[in-house]
């Protein structure tokens, strides 16, 4: 019997990105010297307080499974944090920890979409998110988003491309590629729009923290009805421990409890005793000096990119991002980032990897590697777009 591959794995996509970074780790391996722009992860090593945590647990041996929907001291930690950070009254129950926010997407996805019903995106985003709704025979809208509205869906917006089929919209904010944020009132307003049309609000909330002027607003302060993802990867530094969290709408929390059980059951638990560690005064004080110096990292690359010719359209307000228009030196910025990468030594990420609106014209530069070093990857660069 001939065997096939399921029909949904046609519309999942690939990262470019991954093609680029198995390149470069050649050239590394070859005695090239790289300098890595391409990944969302910055050189912080795992902050001290948390690493110790989690080695203080391990060392006891007794390394067991935890309830499917998390340790219920993170989980109130986590309810503590909104209130801490937000002014949120939230019920730890709704809280679940999660395999890093990909675990939290598949949750909140499985629970609440359809076969054939579709969820409204931004064009850019990250590619993942579309594959997540794909999974569950679902499918992406995209809207293709630019300067005017920073970059972000917005009540109009969602109004507009609203069709029968939709169940529901996402916005991430900062976003990933650009960056940008959605302001306060326009996301209580799409919020409200989402909630009037009968759908599901998701709210990518991951790097909230890594934020440069204002802070961010949840969703939570605007509705309980309303599924929120986050991370402990982003401004918590944990990426490798793959811990996040997903705070879901009352009436879904005995369905998303039964996924879990059966999907995950449960996420690690050491990392989850380390995650415990996060919510320290003097870790939280580690992880904004962090975030001060991704900030200072920002504004040298923007200052720089600018300088170069590069066209950025908005300023990125939070994340690691710039999402920068190529355009005034190639029309095909894939083409741009390999060769950048061989004759150079400097790896970014297309901006094909976030969509399809204006992405030949677009690069994706990850302020994660020092300002030293990305001195001297601008350094190559400007040798490479002068040849």
């Amino acid at each position: 019997m001939k065997q096939h591959i399921a029909d949904r794995m046609r519309g999942i996509s690939s990262f470019y990105v991954m093609e680029l970074l198995q390149r470069a780790k050649e050239l590394e391996r070859q005695g090239r010297d790289i300098v890595h722009m391409e990944i969302g992860e910055p050189d912080f090593a795992t902050p001290p307080l948390v690493l110790e945590a989690g080695n203080r647990f391990l060392s006891k041996g007794e390394v067991k499974y935890t309830a499917a929907a998390g340790l219920p001291e993170l989980r109130a930690a986590v309810a503590d944090f909104y209130r801490a950070q937000y002014g949120v009254d939230l019920d730890p129950r709704r809280v679940f920890i999660t395999p890093g926010a990909s675990g939290a997407f598949l949750l909140a996805f499985a629970a609440s979409l359809n076969p054939g019903e579709r969820v409204l995106m931004a064009d850019p985003c990250y590619p993942c998110n579309d594959n997540f709704v794909r999974l569950f025979d679902a499918s992406t809208h995209f809207v293709p988003v630019g300067a005017e509205t920073n970059y972000q869906l917005n009540a109009e917006l969602i109004r507009r491309h609203w069709q029968p089929q939709c169940k529901g919209a996402l916005i991430a904010s900062p976003s990933n590629p650009t960056g940008t944020m959605i302001g306060n009132t326009d996301l209580q307003a799409a919020i409200a729009e989402v909630r009037a049309l009968d759908g599901c609000f998701y709210s990518d909330e991951i790097y909230h923290g890594l934020v440069y002027g204002d802070p961010a607003a949840s969703a939570l302060q605007f509705s309980d009805e309303v599924f929120v993802i986050n991370s402990f990867s982003k401004f918590f530094g944990m990426t490798g421990w793959r811990v996040g969290w997903l705070v879901v709408p009352d009436e879904f929390v005995d369905a998303v409890e039964k996924l879990a059980q059966n999907i995950f059951i449960a996420t690690p638990t050491h990392s989850q005793y380390a995650a415990l560690a996060s919510f320290n005064p003097e870790n939280m004080a580690e992880l904004r000096r962090r975030r001060d110096e991704l900030a200072e990292r920002r504004d040298f690359l923007y200052d720089k990119l600018l300088s170069l010719g590069f066209k950025i359209a908005c300023k990125p307000q939070g994340a690691f991002y710039i999402y920068a228009d190529c355009s005034e030196f190639c029309d095909d910025s894939f083409e741009f980032a390999k060769r950048l990468l061989e004759t150079e030594g400097v790896a970014v990420t297309p901006g094909k990897d976030f969509g399809a609106h204006l992405a030949n014209r677009h690069i994706r530069f990850a302020y994660t590697a020092s300002i030293d070093r990305m001195a001297a990857a601008l350094t190559r660069l400007e040798r490479f777009i002068c040849r």
